[in-house]
């Protein structure tokens, strides 16, 4: 299969390698240098492109992607606002595979996260929180995975409304708490708290590995598709 890579930092170069080691091509790379060969034909000859950039980039390379018939994986966070547009142009024949996380042990978090939350709504003395901590170089907080988890809380525990980043005195807000230090891939929490336990669920990655990992597999399942994807699909959760 023919990959093409938009964004070469750390994570672009681990998924660089890991798709070479199952046999894949890297038919170009668009990094900062040279966003303009996005429209070249070696990129144009890919099957998929696999993008990691930074939100105020996204939307602008997946528009360029469907505009040069490429379909797109991608696992940049924070643009999520602009959804519904990609969304839309995967209903006229665009590709799109969107992931916060491409994690397998965190996609079955998310799921152990759902069916927690829907068990928690009962119990009102347990108020619930997220923590995330990540490396110093991550740009957006909270991280598209602790959105997720809280997201999904919202959808099943009825006395919390919003999420929001820093401690609030209102009771219905969740409160996600995002911590910045050294190289760490990642780790969240969850924690429901009350005055005489807490139950806790947690999750750490160890390394980028899982992360780039989950990308190439997404390529795989995705070459030469159109419509509106994610790790479910994947999953098949």
């Amino acid at each position: 299969m023919k990959i093409a890579l938009i964004g070469y930092g750390k994570m672009g170069q681990a998924i660089g390698e890991i798709a070479k080691s199952r046999g894949h091509e890297i038919v170009s790379i668009i990094d900062i240098g040279n966003p303009e060969d996005i429209y070249s034909a070696s990129f144009k000859s890919a099957d998929v492109a696999i993008e990691f950039t930074v939100p105020s980039q996204a939307l602008s390379n997946y528009r360029k992607c469907f505009e040069v018939g490429v379909p797109v994986v991608s696992g940049t966070t924070g643009w999520i606002e602009q959804i519904n547009e990609v969304k839309k142009a995967c209903e006229n024949g665009s590709g799109f595979f969107y992931a916060s996380n491409f994690s397998l042990g965190v996609n079955v978090f998310f799921r152990l996260n759902r069916y927690l939350a829907q068990i928690m709504d009962k119990f009102s003395d347990y108020n619930v929180s997220v923590s995330e901590v990540h490396h110093t170089q991550k740009l957006d907080a909270p991280s598209g995975t602790a959105i997720t988890l809280a997201e999904d809380i919202l959808a099943k525990i009825s006395r919390k409304n919003r999420w929001v980043n820093e401690p609030s005195v209102n009771d219905s807000d969740l409160y996600i708490e995002s911590i910045r230090e050294g190289a760490v891939p990642g780790i969240h929490d969850i924690k429901y708290e009350s005055d005489v336990d807490e139950i806790v669920i947690h999750h750490s990655a160890k390394s980028r590995h899982g992360f780039a990992l989950g990308a190439v597999i997404a390529a795989e399942f995705m070459a030469n598709k159109a419509g509106f994807y994610g790790m479910d699909d994947l999953l098949k959760l």
